[in-house]
């Protein structure tokens, strides 16, 4: 059995998964950060499959850069974990056959549990934790982490049972709008770079913080808030197209990407667009409350060619943007090049 302080750490995870309700999102989240403490892990992260590949759906700790990211599910232990079904443990990725030597290297990791995510009957997925310390983990946490996985596996079911597409929908959008969450805003950006490396077409990644969520929520209740940040997702999804993405990352904080854009594409103008789209009141239950954003617009390739310095980029930009906003100064989230 796992050790009695790791029981009361899952029962304890257990009670706040059941708050969480049917956020499949959230709680994935919640089990991979949980996981590090729970076993003394480095990294954790929750892989559904996808077809014939493996997508990081949650990541904690080592793992935070590979949110969003697509491996052959024939070329990695988590991928053999859903073929077979079994609790694999790689006690040091130097000298195992079963592993990506050079994805273990670049991410530091040298050992590994993998136990398998079951839903309706069939692997979809898997929960890993991670180490930089070869063969880290005992048979307790070995079993800690099984306990865990039927945690998420019952997360999974409860989340999916109404719709065969629900299990895929859950993890990959925001439950109180609707719109892609961060993992799968990620992926999106990954793969629309993939593209534009190809074809040498740019695109734009925004990064939109509400202004005055807090005093809302504050002054008005949280209702008013929750309805602000509906309507805001409402309007930017109108300013989209359906090859682009609209996310909400969290909080009072949104992300857009325009893939493909025309060449030149005038930051500027797509910016104050959005931003005349955002500008009218809300009106909710028989009153109206203001509505502002603060934009950051990084575009590809210009100011970067990854995710990573895309989306520094961009939330450099909208923190400048929203320090001039608390000055009293109005001003568009507009790239330093343009300006």
């Amino acid at each position: 059995m796992p050790a009695k302080t790791q029981l009361l750490d899952i029962i304890a995870i257990q009670a706040d998964i059941a708050r969480l309700g049917l956020d499949l999102s959230g709680t994935m989240s919640l089990v991979v950060e949980r996981t590090l403490p729970l076993i003394g892990a480095d990294g954790a992260a929750i892989e559904l499959a996808d077809g014939e590949e493996m997508v990081y759906r949650a990541v904690a700790g080592l793992a935070e850069k590979q949110l969003g990211l697509r491996l052959r599910l024939g070329e990695s232990l988590s991928g053999l974990c859903v073929r077979t079904g079994e609790i694999l443990y790689c006690r040091d990725a130097e000298d195992d056959p079963r592993v990506d030597r050079e994805a273990c290297r670049k991410m530091g990791l040298r050992s590994m549990i993998v136990v398998p995510l079951r839903h309706k009957g069939e692997n979809v997925g898997v929960l890993k934790a991670m180490s930089r310390v070869p063969d880290q983990f005992d048979d307790a946490d070995v079993r800690a982490l099984r306990l865990l996985s039927d945690v998420v596996a019952a997360a999974l079911y409860f989340a999916a049972k109404y719709n065969a597409d629900a299990l895929f929908y859950k993890a990959t959008h925001d439950a109180m709008t609707g719109l892609a969450n961060r993992a799968f805003y990620i992926e999106r950006l990954r793969n629309a770079l993939a593209l534009h490396r190809r074809d040498k077409r740019p695109a734009s990644v925004l990064m939109i913080d509400m202004d005055g969520l807090k005093h809302l929520n504050d002054s008005f209740g949280h209702r008013v808030g929750d309805a602000a940040i509906k309507e805001m997702a409402r309007r930017l999804a109108a300013c989209a197209r359906e090859s682009d993405t609209v996310a909400r990352l969290g909080g009072d904080e949104f992300g857009m990407i325009f893939s493909p854009v025309d060449q030149p594409m005038n930051g500027a103008l797509l910016v104050h667009r959005i931003e005349d789209e955002i500008a009218q009141p809300l009106s909710f239950e028989g009153h109206t409350y203001p509505l502002r954003a603060s934009i950051g617009l990084a575009e590809y390739p210009a100011d970067g060619l990854d995710v990573d310095s895309l989306l520094e980029t961009a939330d450099r930009r909208m923190y400048r943007v929203k320090r001039l906003h608390h000055g009293g100064v109005e001003h568009g989230g507009v790239s330093e090049r343009a300006q």
